[in-house]
């Protein structure tokens, strides 16, 4: 179960006890903001793309998207998103609940500076209705990323 794949991982930082589960679905970044009662931006979505050398997944601000100049820029390749019948295969994860955490061994987790502009986020844990509040500091620590990256911009509707 995907849930006990983000808590066991969440476990080795001590905070697989800050999950929070909703009655509801938090699969959206509407949805999550709404279920938190916070700002949209503040939800860290969890975005998977498949490269030539595999499948890597992008946590971004939930007001942004992905910027495609900068993936090819970044990546030297287009970014291919995972279609939905193949995310939880190839990433551990069910659509909606994607999240950095307990994510399959050949999946490589990166950051997008879009995050750094707040104090806390919060990412999915493993389900269409979960989420855990982080620090960026915790965030970068508990995700265990490879790096931190520049691949997206803000939503037209908020520029």
């Amino acid at each position: 179960m995907s849930l006990e794949k983000a808590r066991e991982h969440l476990a080795k930082y001590g905070k697989e006890k800050d999950i929070i589960l909703f009655d509801q679905s938090s699969a959206t970044v509407k949805e999550a903001a709404a279920d938190l009662g916070t700002e949209e931006g503040r939800i860290a979505k969890t975005m998977s793309f498949l490269l030539s050398s595999g499948p890597i997944v992008i946590v971004a601000a939930g007001d942004g998207k992905i910027d495609n100049r900068k993936f090819k820029d970044t990546f030297h390749e287009k970014a291919k998103m995972i279609g939905p019948e193949d995310v939880e295969h190839l990433t551990g994860h069910p659509v909606g609940g994607v999240c950095p955490f307990g994510v399959n061994d050949d999946v490589k987790v990166y950051l997008d500076e879009s995050l750094k502009r707040f104090d806390y986020v919060y990412p999915a844990a493993g389900t269409p209705n979960s989420a855990i509040k982080l620090t960026i500091s915790e965030l970068e620590e508990t995700s265990e990323c490879t790096a931190w990256i520049d691949v997206t911009k803000l939503l037209s509707s908020q520029a």
